[in-house]
């Protein structure tokens, strides 16, 4: 083709009318994958920013205290002033670390953990990838996050991270087993490995499976509080025993990244549980229609959150923050306004219902952490091997048996 054809067809192609943009991105399936995972990147990076801040107010409430209320109106801009100053403060590596693997390893469980919300229904219109082994994905990505602290903890030739990396490889080992039992038995009611068609197969249903498989539910979440290095179980950290654990020399922005791996596994757990036993982005007894007024949740939610954000912000001395606090309110209201309009409404119950769910899950962290004093590693060990290993295969094991017995043959 001449260049005098290529200009004429350039063009006939500009003189098209401007296609509508829900079209374009439908007709370049890559752009539209590359806008979901840039929102979805965004959204969960300052999730986990103001997650920590959350969790210094809730444990500062817990304890009578008020927590950080320096820096912003009532400290919001604290997690801003945190991550400056890690960013700012001096990287140090270790004269007798493996300098490779301990610049490499933060990175690994990054990755990792950021990887695996690339397979995450948010919910039924809304979801960057769905494949068929979407769990199993999920559970061969997220087991790679763990090198990151082991190599972390060898690679810094020091006592202390050495001892955290060998205890989170034995919290690995003990906890992830019952979690995978555990998940098998959601795997033969949905009969499925999909994370979609998990949720979908209990909107057939018509109920959850926290209903069916309670104690697969509790096994899996005590065993992601594990797999999380939480609190009771953050052994590879304890502070009290090993000075800061397997991240004791790291510094500035590498510190931060095992930081941010912390905090996204917590959001990455909570997005499992929430799809597997309670019903993902589906609103609680959908197939009720005398219910059907939860809909408008999100509209009540975000005038319940201009009430609190006056009842917070009014009080105050500061003129300013009056102000700001005021214009939040506002803010809030205009947005209920705005999802109050049914297009909007339906577009927006999937998402809304799903990251209510999680948000749960996320104050029950936090909650843990304020609550139970720290096992002994002894206590990991037994709780692991002789009582949830045993408990999720006797699960497993009647799950099958009922529906062996219940699923007509022939």
């Amino acid at each position: 083709m001449t260049a005098l054809a290529l200009a004429r067809s350039f063009d006939r192609y500009c003189s098209r009318p401007m296609l509508q943009p829900l079209q374009l991105l439908r007709a370049h399936p890559l752009l539209l994958a590359t806008i979901k995972i840039l929102i979805v990147f965004l959204i969960l990076s300052g999730l986990v920013a103001y997650l920590v801040y959350l969790e210094r107010k809730v444990l500062a409430f817990m304890q009578a205290r008020l927590g950080p209320m320096r820096v912003g109106p009532w400290g919001l801009l604290q997690p801003v002033a945190d991550g400056l100053k890690l960013l700012l403060k001096e990287d140090i590596v270790p004269a007798g670390a493996d300098q490779w693997v301990f610049l490499l390893a933060p990175v690994i469980s990054v990755v990792a953990a950021f990887t695996v919300f690339a397979v995450i229904p948010y919910a039924g219109n809304f979801l960057i990838t769905d494949v068929n082994i979407g769990l199993l994905l999920i559970l061969a990505i997220s087991s790679l996050g763990i090198y990151g602290i082991i190599l972390g903890g060898w690679a810094s030739n020091s006592h202390y991270p050495l001892l955290g990396a060998l205890r989170s490889s034995a919290q690995l080992v003990s906890y992830e087993v019952a979690a995978g039992i555990a998940i098998v038995g959601v795997l033969l009611l949905a009969n499925s490995l999909s994370m979609v068609e998990i949720v979908q197969r209990q909107q057939q249903m018509g109920v959850w499976f926290v209903f069916l498989q309670p104690v697969a539910f509790v096994i899996y979440l005590i065993a992601s509080v594990a797999e999380t290095n939480r609190a009771p179980f953050d052994l590879p950290e304890a502070e009290s025993e090993l000075t800061a654990g397997f991240h004791t020399e790291y510094s500035g922005f590498r510190f931060a990244l095992y930081f941010l791996a912390e905090y996204t596994n917590m959001v990455l757990v909570s997005c499992i549980a929430v799809t597997l036993f309670f019903g993902g982005w589906l609103r609680p007894f959908a197939s009720v229609r005398a219910l059907d007024f939860l809909d408008y949740a999100p509209v009540a939610a975000l005038i319940g959150a201009a009430v609190f954000v006056l009842w917070l912000g009014m009080p105050s001395r500061v003129r300013g923050e009056r102000i700001f606090f005021g214009g939040l309110a506002v803010v809030c209201l205009l947005l209920a306004g705005l999802v109050a309009m049914p297009p909007v409404l339906h577009a927006i119950q999937g998402v809304f219902w799903f990251t209510a769910k999680v948000l749960v899950f996320l104050y029950a962290f936090i909650w843990y952490r304020a609550t139970f004093p720290r096992y002994r590693y002894d206590q990991l060990m037994n709780v692991g091997w002789r009582w949830m290993i045993p408990i999720a295969l006797a699960n497993l094991i009647g799950t099958a048996a009922v529906l062996y017995w219940v699923t007509p043959r022939g």
